[in-house]
C-alpha cells in the first residue's frame, strides 16, 4: 500500500526559511520516489481554522515514507524549519 505525508501548517513565521527548507526537502522527496499531490495552492476552509499551507506527498509504500522521514537528507531539511513554522506532520498508510 502507498504511504503519504500529510502536513498541515498552523503558522509560518519565516517565509525565507520555508523556501530554504523546501529546496532541501524536495531533493529528499525525489530521492525516495515521492510525488507531490498537494503543495500549497488555493483552498477553502469548510470547518475549523484555515491553514496557511497544506502539503500531501505520495510514496510507493508506507515503509518508504517512513524511511524518507527518518533519512539524513530529510532531517537536514527539517532542522531548517525548527522555530520558524508550527505544523502537524503525519505519515499515513493509504488504502
Amino acid at each position: 500500500m502507498k504511504g503519504y505525508v500529510v502536513c498541515v501548517y498552523k503558522n509560518i513565521i519565516n517565509e525565507e526559511k520555508l523556501k530554504e527548507y523546501a529546496v532541501k526537502a524536495r531533493a529528499a522527496v525525489e530521492k525516495f520516489k515521492g510525488k507531490f499531490l498537494i503543495r500549497g495552492g488555493r483552498s477553502t476552509s469548510n470547518e475549523g481554522a484555515k491553514s496557511p499551507r497544506t502539503v500531501v506527498i505520495e510514496f510507493p509504500s508506507y515503509e518508504e515514507v517512513n524511511t524518507f522521514y527518518q533519512s539524513k537528507e530529510y532531517q537536514e531539511a527539517h532542522s531548517i524549519l525548527k522555530g520558524y513554522a508550527d505544523r502537524q506532520h503525519q505519515t499515513i498508510e493509504g488504502v
